[in-house]
């Protein structure tokens, strides 16, 4: 019988706010600064996810630096204006905070702009511990961000959940050896996600509230 749930590790982007519109038209921004005409939404898609380093690093190794610059300058000025939080997101938040839960936020993101969301969407004060790209060497899927998350929780991997849109909180979650939820708003598609398995696969944000009082969503 599994250990009662008293831990949460949140995926933020694609996961708690919605910067899926935020993040295409920045790579789009971008990409058409350099390669003009190449790149379509479609083929922007599976550049969600991943660091920015790893997708520009294998569009053009020697231009990297300047593409990144350039993505992270437009993203912050567009920022409040093409994000904006899922379903439920916040009222659910309050509500697994006053379950007494301990929250962590898990990113591939640089922690500024971690922040930076978690102010528009007005919920900064309810994550005990906010895990960035800046905090750690290996990014998910390697469990260095979910074990870091753990131990400044001071939790127990045994009764933690990592919940995210994409296969690296799947995965992640899984070197971590900690439970992992899907959830099925993902951009990539709920099928998609369910092929890395997840323990569970959240259809709104609420469903956490039924999961961690021990009854299957």
């Amino acid at each position: 019988m599994s250990k009662r749930m008293t831990t949460l590790l949140f995926d933020f982007d694609g996961t708690l706010i919605d910067t899926n519109e935020l993040i295409i038209q920045t790579f789009q921004y971008v990409l058409d600064k350099y390669y003009p005409g190449e790149y379509g939404r479609e083929d922007i898609l599976p550049f969600l996810g991943p660091t920015l380093h790893d997708t520009f690093n294998s569009i053009n190794l020697e231009e990297a630096e300047k593409m990144i610059n350039d993505y992270r300058t437009w993203n912050f000025s567009m920022h409040d204006e093409l994000a904006s939080e899922f379903d439920g997101v916040s009222e659910t938040l309050h509500a697994l905070k006053e379950e007494g839960l301990k929250m962590a936020i898990v990113s591939t993101k640089r922690r500024d702009m971690v922040m930076k969301g978690l102010d528009l969407l007005g919920v900064t004060d309810l994550f005990d511990v906010v895990i960035g790209l800046d905090d750690v060497t290996n990014a998910k899927p390697d469990p260095e961000p979910i074990v870091l998350a753990l131990d400044r929780l001071g939790a127990d991997k045994e009764e933690a959940l990592m919940i995210g849109d994409n296969y690296h909180d799947i995965l992640g979650g899984k070197n971590a050896g900690v439970r992992t939820a899907g959830v099925a708003w993902t951009s990539k598609g709920e099928a998609f996600l369910q092929t890395f398995e997840p323990d569970y696969m959240l259809q709104h944000i609420s469903d956490l509230l039924t999961i961690v009082k021990g009854e299957e969503a």
